[in-house]
């Protein structure tokens, strides 16, 4: 199966657990790695064909950031629910990381992977 990948997306959001982290935004960043059958897109050049990363990151943008969050694994869910279901794509791993989230690593984040 081929894929599309998008690395490194950024996201501001509110997110954590604790009250100090509920009053300011954070990024996160997400990579995604988006099964989807590319022949018939590459085969006529066809883009309503392809899976477009532009409208599935502005997509994730406005999902992630619509409201506070405490876990990044909720927002790992929320990612891989919606590409399985508004997007269609067959099977999705998504990895989420927080930076600056424990002072002795540079991000912390969590990885799934699901299917339909």
């Amino acid at each position: 199966m081929d894929k599309v990948l998008i690395q490194g997306l950024q996201i501001e959001t509110i997110i954590g657990i604790y009250e100090w982290e509920k009053k300011l935004h954070q990024t996160l960043s997400l990579d995604l790695e988006m099964a989807w059958d590319n022949r018939a897109a590459a085969e006529h050049d066809d883009y309503s064909k392809a899976l477009c990363y532009e409208t599935v990151s502005r997509r994730l943008t406005q999902l992630i950031s619509e409201k506070p969050i405490e876990l990044i694994e909720t927002v790992a869910e929320r990612v891989a629910t919606c590409l399985l279901d508004e997007f269609q794509v067959p099977r999705v791993r998504v990895r989420v990381m927080k930076p600056g989230a424990v002072p002795a690593a540079n991000a912390v984040g969590v990885e799934i992977e699901r299917s339909r």
